[in-house]
């Protein structure tokens, strides 16, 4: 792979306003995963993150409908994403979906899904 800017994005929920303890620990959790489904589809983009120190980037959205257009829209450009359903044990429900992990992928096509989103 060339030396493409690659990154990765954690697209959070608002709309449930969980506390910063909880946020951050759904965060981890797309973080993680996102990286695990990269490692599988393209182990290329996650050498590259690696190397370029794993620039990692949280934005927000305001409710479920928008995270899941999201989703939609990453698995169209094949990039590597994971949505986050919580289990239920601390401040929401079982299944909740919180947080969407995408990539890491090179910088130019994450930003045709999440580029117009406003920083957590």
């Amino acid at each position: 792979m060339t030396s493409t800017e690659v990154k990765q994005v954690i697209v959070v929920r608002k709309d449930l306003k969980m506390s910063k303890g909880k946020t951050c620990a759904q965060v981890a959790h797309a973080s993680v995963s996102s990286l695990e489904e990269a490692r599988r589809s393209r182990p290329d983009w996650v050498e590259e993150w690696f190397r370029q120190c794993q620039k990692k980037v949280v934005v927000g959205v305001q409710s479920l409908e928008e995270l899941l257009a999201l989703e939609r829209k990453a698995r169209e450009l094949k990039l590597p994403c994971y949505l986050v359903s919580d289990a239920g044990l601390t401040e929401l429900e079982p299944g909740t979906i919180t947080a969407l992990g995408i990539g890491p992928a090179p910088s130019s096509l994450i930003d045709r899904v999440t580029g117009h989103l406003k920083l957590l």
